[in-house]
C-alpha cells in the first residue's frame, strides 16, 4: 500500500503571511494539530504545529555555557535558543513555521512513512508533487490501517 492509497486529499493549509491568531483558529476550528504553510504559488514552504505555537507563551531555552576566567563560552543550545526566540517574536506563519519539512511522494510505501514519522518525531507528512501539496498523512491515518 502506498501514500496515495491513504492520504487525505483535501488538505487544509495556511499562507506564509497568515497571523498567529489565524493559524491558531484554523487548528482549533479544524481540530488538527498542525498545518502546512504555502506561498503565493501554492508551494509548500513550511509547517506549523501546536508545538510551534506553544513557543508564544514560553521563554526561550537558555543555552548551556561555561564561564572561564570571566569569558562565557556556549557549548550547547545556541541554535535552539535562537530558534525559540524567533518563534517567541513571531507574528506570521513565515516566522514561526518549521521550514525543513519532511515530505513524501505519493508512491512511498506505508511502512516507509511510519519509519519517517518515528525517525523524525513528526505527526503528519505532506504528500507533494512538484513541491505542491496533493495530500497529507497523519499518524491517525496509519493507525486506522490497524483496524482493517
Amino acid at each position: 500500500m502506498k501514500a496515495k492509497d491513504i492520504m487525505v486529499k483535501k488538505v487544509i493549509t495556511v499562507h506564509k503571511n497568515d497571523t498567529i491568531a489565524q493559524i491558531a483558529k484554523v487548528l482549533v476550528d479544524q481540530a488538527i494539530s498542525g498545518v502546512p504553510v504555502v506561498d503565493d504559488e501554492g508551494s509548500l514552504v513550511g509547517i506549523v504545529s501546536e508545538g510551534d505555537l506553544l513557543h508564544k507563551g514560553t521563554t526561550p531555552r537558555v543555552p548551556s555555557y561555561v564561564n572561564i576566567l570571566g569569558a562565557i563560552i556556549y557549548y550547547n543550545g545556541v541554535e535552539q535558543y535562537n530558534a525559540d526566540f524567533k518563534k517567541l517574536m513571531a507574528e506570521q506563519a513565515a516566522s514561526i513555521m518549521t521550514e525543513k519539512v519532511v515530505s513524501i511522494s505519493e508512491e512511498i510505501e506505508i511502512d516507509e512513512i511510519a519509519k519517517l514519522m518515528l525517525q523524525h518525531s513528526i505527526k503528519r507528512i505532506p504528500v507533494v508533487k512538484n513541491n505542491k501539496i496533493i495530500g497529507i498523512i497523519s499518524r491517525r491515518d496509519l493507525i486506522k490501517l490497524l483496524i482493517k
